[in-house]
């Protein structure tokens, strides 16, 4: 199947790459920086924007499939990126009004699921990670308002360790949770099978490692 990775250069986006290839899918990649992945006849890089409207629309134009990977690096400031995306994907979508699944990437501590976290993170999230989950917070809530076809992934704290497929997905926010840290390879894993076969649709889905 064809399945489009925006937010690929780098992090999840970059593993999920990686992963669909492996799986012998077709993937187009939009990202503003070069994929260090050798050329492929199934790998299809696009040089532009997530919120340039042509560039977005050009990307998912024959897709069947999108993971929506952004990501601000190491950037800990005040950011639109994600918001700005969301609402250009709505117009995109109510524009083309295609149906396929948009697996989108957040993390645990956007939305509601942020009052689950531990103490520690807590705090971690209040000194450090604020400004940037209050913006992916408003992008769930403006996909959720949509007549988009989605999920929402919400990892925990990320790993750069090998792929195991033995992780925990909860699909409900309940007290003592726990959800701890994920490999990235693992985050990719359930990305693309979800792509292949959205199980989740319409649903927040809670990762962690076993």
């Amino acid at each position: 199947m064809n399945i489009t990775i925006i937010g690929a250069s780098a992090g999840v986006g970059l593993e999920c790459v990686r992963r669909a290839l492996e799986r012998n899918h077709i993937v187009t990649t939009l990202s503003r920086s070069d994929i260090s992945l050798q050329a492929s006849n199934n790998l299809i890089r696009l040089k532009g924007s997530a919120t340039n409207k042509e560039d977005l629309k050009r990307s998912i134009s024959s897709a069947d499939a999108a993971i929506i990977a952004l990501g601000t690096g190491k950037s800990l400031k005040e950011t639109t990126l994600y918001s700005d995306f969301a609402k250009l994907l709505v117009q995109v979508q109510r524009e083309t009004q295609t149906r396929i699944p948009f697996i989108v990437l957040t993390g645990f501590g956007a939305g509601d699921s942020g009052a689950y976290n531990s103490f520690v993170m807590k705090l971690f999230f209040k000194f450090l990670l604020k400004d940037v989950y209050a913006d992916k917070t408003k992008m769930e809530e403006i996909i959720l308002h949509s007549h988009i076809k989605w999920e929402i992934v919400r990892p925990g704290l990320l790993k750069d360790k090998p792929l195991t497929e033995n992780y925990r997905i909860e699909t409900k926010l309940y007290k003592n949770m726990r959800i701890g840290s994920i490999n990235r390879a693992d985050v990719a894993d359930f990305l693309v099978k979800e792509a292949e076969k959205p199980t989740q649709l319409y649903k927040y889905v809670s990762l962690s490692n076993k």
